[in-house]
């Protein structure tokens, strides 16, 4: 089975990735090796003895006496040796939080840290952060940073895991499943793939274009607005049957799809299924894929690893191309007004600086680790791609 073709939104697939802010929680600066906080009191040698073959008096003017040191002064430096104990206990603390949240993170992600505690404060933790993020990297899929953080007190690790969508455009058509069904020869596969997009719409919580909360709708709608008041456009005819095409369709297919029956039938539907060709046996293998997924995540959703997300002053701003902006049912992935909706939303979010994706932030504080991940994320979002594939190219 090959995957669908992609549309990315601007010329970089891979776009860079605002990171939410951390409101409570502060990220602890690591002092410089060289930043010890130490100072020297003075010469602790005792001063050389002074003596001449002159007379006394000549040598009692040549003799230099070193100053009385005053009260405020012994304080001031009593005061220092404080603050550098006081600052050698803060490093403790920190070093000591910092090995054993590094102990439970390896212990949750099933990596052997390596041994660095014996090279001394503060270059022991920098060696520490070198190795376990290449571990991470090498070996947790969707990895993509740690922070140290440093909260009341008490200094530990968060790991943050992302589903990256690459800057895709994942706009499922629904005009071609609607002339798939007037194929009666197709009537099986028909079947077939409206379970599958009545699971995508119902469980998975995909927008649907028609529905005017959907961002596409909004869309269309200014699309349709663009073209209907251009007395120039040479394919204004093309365009308003197309339009009309994309609204009728698009409202009789959405009452198939919103069918609870698709889901009830969705198991009974692939036990009598008989594939006859590639595409049956395409179509096959894709709801087999969705209907396991189905099974192993009932209730998740495109959104379930969003909330950390959204939790955020950030994640509210107009920088952000939320998921709903790139995860749609449209009307169709090709001609005229598909390409005028393409390049006005392509236009569009290029202005923004922030993909919204899919992600798990873990804190190894000591306490219980979320045993959240990306697993639905990363089987789910290919299956869509396939289903694009197969909706464009039967």
């Amino acid at each position: 089975m090959k995957y669908a073709i992609k549309n990315y939104i601007g010329k970089n697939k891979n776009t860079r990735k605002t990171k939410a802010k951390t409101t409570a929680p502060t990220i602890r600066r690591i002092c410089r090796v060289d930043e010890t906080g130490q100072e020297r009191f003075g010469n602790s040698e005792r001063p050389t003895k002074i003596s001449s073959d002159k007379s006394i008096t000549n040598g009692f003017l040549k003799c230099t006496f070193l100053p009385k040191l005053k009260e405020n002064d012994v304080q001031k430096l009593a005061s220092d040796e404080q603050n550098l104990i006081q600052i050698q206990r803060e490093n403790a603390k920190v070093e000591s939080d910092f090995y054993q949240s590094l102990s439970q993170m390896g212990e949750h992600y099933g990596l052997n840290p390596m041994a660095t505690r014996h090279f001394g404060y503060p270059y022991n933790i920098a060696l520490a952060l070198d190795d376990i993020q290449k571990q991470l990297k090498n070996k947790v899929r969707d990895w993509e940073e740690i922070l140290v953080i440093e909260e009341k007190g008490k200094t530990y690790f968060t790991s943050e895991e992302r589903y990256n969508t690459g800057a895709t455009l994942y706009y499922i058509p629904i005009v071609p499943l609607y002339r798939l069904s007037k194929n009666s020869k197709r009537k099986q596969a028909v079947q077939l793939l409206q379970s599958v997009c009545s699971y995508l719409y119902h469980i998975a919580k995909i927008p649907y274009y028609r529905k005017q909360d959907s961002y596409l709708f909004w869309m269309y709608e200014m699309v349709v607005e663009w073209i209907t008041s251009d007395d120039e456009n040479e394919e204004k005819q093309i365009h308003l049957s197309e339009i009309k095409q994309a609204e009728h369709i698009g409202d009789f297919m959405e009452k198939k799809i919103y069918n609870q029956y698709n889901l009830d039938q969705f198991n009974d539907h692939l036990k009598n299924f008989k594939a006859k060709d590639g595409f049956d046996n395409d179509c096959f293998m894709l709801t087999r894929k969705i209907f396991s997924l189905n099974k192993q995540f009932p209730n998740a959703s495109i959104y379930q690893n969003l909330q950390s997300c959204m939790e955020t002053e950030e994640y509210e701003s107009d920088t952000i191309v939320s998921m709903d902006k790139y995860v749609s049912f449209c009307a169709e992935a090709n001609g005229l007004l598909f390409q005028t909706l393409f390049e006005t939303v392509n236009s569009e979010l290029q202005e923004y600086t922030t993909m919204q994706e899919p992600m798990v932030i873990k804190k190894f504080d000591g306490d219980n680790i979320s045993n959240n991940n990306l697993d639905f994320e990363n089987r789910l979002f290919p299956l869509i791609e396939e289903l694009i594939y197969i909706l464009n190219n039967f």
